[in-house]
């Protein structure tokens, strides 16, 4: 695959001054796919701020699901792929085919509750909310703290 960061260029948001998609929007059928795409584009341009591409616990979730590696989504995200081409690119790696499994581990996903996360993630999210969460609105569910710190509930 040929990198072309001219193209990337166009469809980069710059995390410096702007939040990614929600983990909440779709991808290629997948929550947390868009988000990935705008970490991964800013990233090779630079201009990811404080946003990791990876390592990514958010991230890592899609990644472990589908199949898909952080390197390969990476070298198609560098072609200058537009979301309409990575989205077929993600329905054609993915190991998942069945869609019935994906739209249950989507909803596991949008309703996972920070108590059914690992010790480790609760450990972590104690600290974090109250830092970067607004302290008058609840977390009900993980993709909360996302969209509450970048201000889209």
């Amino acid at each position: 695959m040929k990198t072309d960061l001219g193209k990337v260029k166009q469809l980069a948001n710059d995390l410096r001054n702007n939040f990614p998609r929600s983990p909440r929007e779709k991808l290629g059928g997948y929550v947390i796919a868009a988000r990935c795409v705008d970490k991964c584009r800013s990233f090779l341009l630079g201009i990811n701020g404080d946003y990791n591409y990876w390592p990514c616990s958010l991230a890592s979730q899609w990644f472990s699901f589908t199949g898909v590696t952080p390197e390969t989504f990476k070298e198609v995200v560098a072609t200058g792929a537009t979301d309409e081409e990575i989205a077929q690119w993600i329905v054609t790696h993915s190991n998942v085919k069945d869609t019935d499994e994906i739209l249950a581990w989507n909803n596991k996903l949008r309703d996972m509750r920070l108590s059914d996360m690992t010790l480790q993630a609760q450990q972590y999210l104690e600290e974090y909310i109250p830092k970067f969460v607004p302290q008058h609105r609840p977390v009900y569910v993980w993709f909360d703290v996302y969209d509450l710190e970048e201000k889209r509930l």
